[in-house]
């Protein structure tokens, strides 16, 4: 493809997502990824010096508790596939959410390094999916336009990246303790708009 068409293809790939943007339904399942990433990757990027400096765990057992976080969400993503067989996706992402809301607080108060290494594992197991769920509600608002549902999920990446500097930035000034808190808005604010879904849905049905 000629550098003129492969500039023209992206300036029309860009449109398309614009355009997209428009749509209450994408922003919010957009919205939803970004909110699902506090207690996944802005938790794990923040993990190891967590245990270090909060907990005083020592290098070595905070490395453990970042195998722990890898391997049991692993083993979650591999359990989730027969379960949601027979569970709907939403109502999987409401209940797993409403858990973690639960299990990541009790693991910032828990007491003593086995403690909270095994609400760890837990919420591992919690939050196992929601990126894969939430993706696919995303493609599913674009149908035939995989292509916009990737640039969208790439662009709102860019500037979800620049959140771990803000918390960064807070936990410099207020201690990495406090700032760990802040990741529960994150759970938090996506159990608000999942069940936001489910009562439109309701009114749409006439319920």
């Amino acid at each position: 493809m000629a550098p003129r068409q492969t500039l023209a293809a992206l300036i029309e790939g860009l449109r398309g997502a614009l355009g997209a943007l428009r749509r209450r339904e994408v922003r919010r399942w957009l919205l939803l990824l970004g909110l699902g990433d506090f207690t996944y990757d802005i938790l794990r990027g923040y993990l190891a010096l967590y245990f270090v400096d909060v907990v005083g765990a020592g290098e070595a057992r905070a490395a453990l508790a970042l195998v722990v976080w890898t391997w049991v969400g692993l083993v979650g993503d591999f359990l989730l596939l027969p379960l949601l067989e027979r569970v709907e996706g939403l109502r999987y992402l409401r209940l797993s959410t409403s858990v973690v809301l639960v299990l990541f607080p009790a693991m910032l108060l828990a007491e003593g390094y086995a403690a909270k290494l095994l609400l760890l594992g837990l919420l591992g197991l919690s939050n196992a999916g929601w990126y894969a769920i939430l993706m696919a509600r995303l493609y599913g608002e674009l149908p035939g336009r995989s292509g916009t549902a990737l640039t969208l999920g790439n662009l709102f990446g860019i500037v979800s990246d620049l959140l771990p500097l803000a918390l960064g930035a807070f936990a410099e000034r207020f201690g990495l303790g406090a700032m760990m808190w802040l990741l529960a808005l994150g759970p938090l604010g996506m159990l608000a708009g999942l069940l936001r879904v489910r009562d439109e849905r309701r009114e749409a049905s006439g319920l």
